[in-house]
Formats: C-alpha cells, sequence, structure tokens
C-alpha cells in the first residue's frame, strides 16, 4: 500500500492546517469539531480553523492517503451519528515525521543565524 505513495518529503512543506490535523488525530479517531477544538487548545487559540478550511484539508488529505475515515464508533450514548470520524494513516504519520524533521531543521538554520532562542 505504501508503493501507491510518493515519498513523504513529495508532499512538504504541509500546510499548516494539514500539520495541525495531523498531530489532532495521532493519538486517537476524531471527528471535525473535536479536532477544531484540539488545535485551539493545543495552539493557545493562535490557530483556530473554520469547518471550511479544516473540511477542505481532510478532504485532500483523505485523497493523499493520509487520514482515513473509519467505521469504528463510540458507544452510542458518546456519540452523535452524522459525526464522521478520521484517523491518521501510516503514511500520513511518516508524512508528519518527515513535516518535523524539516521544520526542526528550519529552526537550527535560524538559531545558526541568531533568529531563534537556544542554542545552535
Amino acid at each position: 500500500m505504501a508503493d501507491q505513495h510518493p515519498g513523504p518529503e513529495a508532499l512538504l512543506p504541509l500546510p499548516a492546517a494539514a500539520f495541525h490535523i495531523l498531530l489532532a488525530v495521532a493519538d486517537e479517531d476524531r471527528h471535525g469539531y473535536a479536532i477544531i477544538q484540539d488545535v485551539a487548545a493545543r495552539t493557545g487559540g493562535a490557530l483556530k480553523l473554520s469547518a471550511g478550511t479544516l473540511y477542505r484539508s481532510i478532504q485532500r488529505m483523505l485523497e493523499q492517503g493520509l487520514l482515513v475515515e473509519t467505521r469504528q464508533r463510540p458507544a452510542r450514548e458518546e456519540d452523535d451519528e452524522r459525526r464522521r470520524y478520521y484517523r491518521i494513516t501510516a503514511y500520513g504519520a511518516a508524512v508528519a515525521r518527515a513535516e518535523t524533521r524539516r521544520l526542526a531543521q528550519l529552526v537550527r538554520l535560524a538559531r545558526q543565524r541568531g533568529f531563534a532562542p537556544g542554542r545552535a
């Protein structure tokens, strides 16, 4: 299945929204509104995804093989049947790791030039 996808680096740089969506679903399946809430909480409100941005990004990420819509659902009393739940794929995780490496390299370069705090 991995052979169907280009190497993870082919999708870099990831749009910020896509990277944050991957982070939001990295440890558990989430529905759209839960993704919006997770991103806002994790960024201290600095990034607030609109529903339009979220669902356009999710559609593109489904097409790229970064996410899948899962059929597994929470317990009925905790669920709303209208919700769609999304899960990161192995390819999505590989792309997220590649983007993390790319960003870390940028921070190292910025530190070397005195643009970021920390050691070079």
